[in-house]
């Protein structure tokens, strides 16, 4: 039978993602015969696998490739390298092209909205493979996905309100359904971490596998609590980073160990055989059903969240995408009291309010 190609573009050449298809593999380990995942990675390790826009144009492309692909059983969304899987937009395109350009962002927002739809709608499992953090946009790409494995060095968190953005391309639709209202308030407003260990705790993400070797032998993350304990507050505590001595000598064992993301491509490999042997469209039914628990929020908001975002990048965002691009390297958050205390004097958002208040003019103002 010779099939049609439905694909929106056809045989596209990928630049700035990788997109590849490998064969699918048997609870043994063998390889099955015609069947393959499809992995979508992002490529661009030097800035944390920060998305540029013409990666979210390739996203997109790929996930509508992955999706009509008959041979396809899951697709495997990660990236390259093993220090990120996603830290969100590039900061650097945001500082020096859409600070400043609502017009601009605009209709990038148009089209980071249709990557994550672009994941919802996909006919496939997606598995987001975690090989190191998933920050601010990539929290929300990978909340996006139906499953996650991590490595278990990665962390997970957000960091908009911190460099001028809230987390409205996703993680406010999304998060709460995994950890509830009150953990996603934290998350979305305090930008605390959590670790790969504390984000399966409590449910964010589906499985982890060790990543760090000490000669040869794989071993838990060292800086991270693994015994659960009851504090002096009554709380649970599991999954927290160390703290003091603890975290110092956490640290040297870091020194003397080398990432392997093997046990990482093992259990993804382990989860797509389990798929490999259920009917598929009973598999597609079941995505479709659950995935439109994140779709009413997702449906419901995106569009006035991309309008609020672009309208930001006059004011907070402008500061904070220049002041992190701009700014020293140790020093790359604007001056928030500074910043309160000239908004409640009424000073208006001009160019005058930005060198008062960003790390990049701190020797004109001084």
């Amino acid at each position: 039978m010779e099939f049609k190609n439905h694909n929106i573009v056809e045989n596209h050449q990928y630049t700035d993602i990788i997109f590849e298809k490998r064969p699918v593999t048997d609870n043994d380990g063998s390889e099955v015969k015609g069947l393959y995942n499809a992995w979508i990675m992002l490529n661009n390790p030097s800035q944390y696998n920060s998305y540029t826009t013409k990666a979210v144009k390739e996203i997109i492309l790929a996930f509508g490739e992955a999706s009509n692909d008959r041979s396809v059983v899951a697709v495997i969304f990660t990236a390259v390298d093993d220090k990120a899987f996603c830290t969100g937009g590039n900061t650097k395109e945001y500082a020096e092209y859409y600070s400043g350009q609502p017009q601009e962002y605009s209709q990038y927002m148009r089209l980071f909205n249709d990557m994550v739809s672009a994941i919802l709608k996909c006919e496939k499992p997606v598995i987001c493979r975690v090989n190191g953090m998933r920050i601010a946009g990539g929290q929300e790409i990978g909340m996006a996905c139906d499953l996650t494995i991590s490595t278990d060095l990665a962390q997970f968190g957000q960091a908009g309100p911190k460099h001028g953005s809230a987390a409205i391309g996703g993680s406010t639709d999304f998060l709460h359904l995994y950890v509830g209202i009150e953990r996603a308030m934290q998350s979305l407003t305090l930008c605390d971490r959590w670790t790969a260990h504390y984000a399966k705790f409590i449910g964010l993400i589906t499985d982890i596998a060790p990543a760090l070797k000490v000669d040869g032998k794989f071993i838990t993350n060292p800086m991270v609590v693994t015994d659960k304990f009851v504090d002096e507050m009554g709380n649970i505590v599991y999954g927290q980073m160390k703290t003091g001595e603890e975290l110092a000598k956490a640290k040297d064992v870091f020194k003397s160990a080398e990432v392997d993301l093997s046990k990482l491509d093992e259990t993804v490999n382990k989860t797509v055989a389990k798929l490999l042997y259920a009917f598929p469209n009973c598999i597609a039914k079941s995505l479709t059903e659950i995935r439109k628990k994140k779709l009413e929020h997702w449906d419901a908001n995106k569009e006035s969240s991309r309008e609020w975002l672009a309208l930001n990048m006059m004011t907070e965002a402008k500061a904070g995408f220049r002041a992190f691009n701009f700014g020293p390297k140790n020093d790359r958050e604007i001056d928030f009291v500074k910043l309160r205390q000239l908004l409640a004097e009424g000073h208006e958002w001009n160019d005058e309010m930005h060198r008062k208040i960003s790390p990049q003019f701190k020797t004109a103002n001084a």
